[in-house]
């Protein structure tokens, strides 16, 4: 008998992406399927190979460049990979693989969206209704999941669902640094007070309502206080510049990539998120399972994450920013300890890969084509 297998496609592995892949691979650990990973572009590499956790991984490697107008090449590539073997299902990672899995193969197809504003365009909303017998559609939050309900609102509610991004919740924690070698990783004071960002710096993060908030929390916040801002991008001339403006540049230490940051997560005293409607907002999972109070803007996919274990302030609201950032240097510490046990507690009841498989396995779109997961009893 042929094994069943499951296709995954994925548009990349860059940044995230190899992870989300080893999240719906470790779906089926234990399970009768085999997990093929496919990815339609980025080069052919042994670490996302490992990191992936699939049975099988392609890599097309198409250029980034080339995707936008790519459609009946990569259908024929996946019709090869398909042909002569059992697969059951593709799940199938942004809008584009969906569309290929959905022209290019008769297979039934669960598209996993990670970002909004995916089915504003008529195209997208045409598609969608074509294809909405055999096409399920998952969102990362409720906020994205609310978001395509609204661009196809002629779709069954059960046909357009959430599945949180998640962690392996022990893996992560046992890979967590002692505060100080995360201090010493990242060169920061071992007894200041610091506030910890980590993201792209880029409008959608809004790390100028983060220095702003933290130049009005600083008064009162411990006199060695630092904000220290792991990433880089395209704001970094003007946002080192609105420091300097604010009087904080000696207090905001800006660091730019560091490898497997969640690691030294443990560094910070308070870990602050100011993203304009974060689609999930996977850093938060990370600082929770690093014992790290979180705070983070009150849109989006943060609230879902946050939850009881951290607190919440409006977007672009620096004053509220500054209020919590105060509130968190003065938590007495038993109340510190409570809101880390809380986070820990949240990780593992709906951010971990059990937690996810369950809710996976008992989605009437997954049912409808897998059946009922009879070997997870």
């Amino acid at each position: 008998m042929a094994e069943r297998r499951i296709l995954q496609f994925c548009h990349c592995h860059y940044g995230p992406f190899a992870d989300v892949a080893r999240q719906y691979a470790v779906l089926f650990k234990d399970s009768p399927y085999k997990v093929t990973t496919v990815y339609l572009t980025d080069p052919p590499s042994d670490e996302v190979t490992a990191l992936s956790a699939s049975d099988e991984v392609i890599y097309l490697d198409y250029d980034g460049a080339d995707v936008r107008g790519l459609k009946l090449d990569a259908m024929r590539r996946v019709r090869e990979i398909i042909a002569g073997r059992d697969f059951a299902l593709i799940l199938a990672h942004r809008f584009k693989p969906i569309h290929i899995s959905c022209w290019g193969t008769k297979l039934p197809v669960i598209g996993v969206h990670h970002a909004f504003g995916d089915y504003e365009r008529l195209t997208h909303k045409l598609f969608a209704r074509w294809f909405g017998k055999r096409l399920g559609l998952l969102g990362v939050s409720d906020a994205i999941r609310d978001d395509i309900r609204s661009g196809v609102p002629s779709w069954p509610a059960d046909r357009i669902e959430t599945l949180h991004n998640r962690i392996d919740v022990d893996a992560v924690r046992a890979e967590v640094l002692p505060r100080e070698a995360a201090r010493e990783l990242l060169d920061l004071p071992r007894d200041a007070f610091v506030v910890g960002n980590v993201g792209r710096l880029h409008p959608d993060k809004d790390q100028a309502t983060l220095l702003r908030g933290f130049a009005r929390a600083l008064p009162e916040l411990p006199g060695d206080a630092l904000l220290a801002i792991l990433g880089t991008g395209r704001l970094e001339a003007s946002l080192r510049k609105l420091a300097g403006e604010l009087g904080i540049a000696e207090r905001v230490r800006f660091l730019g990539q560091v490898p497997n940051a969640r690691r030294a997560f443990s560094a910070f005293d308070v870990f602050a998120l100011s993203s304009d409607h974060e689609p999930f907002g996977m850093v938060l999972l990370e600082a929770m399972a690093a014992r790290v109070p979180v705070i983070a803007t009150d849109c989006g996919g943060a609230p879902e994450v946050v939850g009881d274990a951290g607190t919440l302030f409006p977007l672009g609201d620096a004053e509220a920013l500054a209020r919590g950032l105060v509130a968190g240097a003065r938590m007495p510490a038993a109340e510190r300890e409570a809101i880390v046990e809380r986070g820990i507690e949240r990780l593992y009841a709906y951010f971990s890969d059990e937690s996810a498989r369950r809710r996976f396995f008992a989605l009437p779109m997954v049912r409808a084509v897998l059946g009922e997961p009879q070997w997870m009893r």
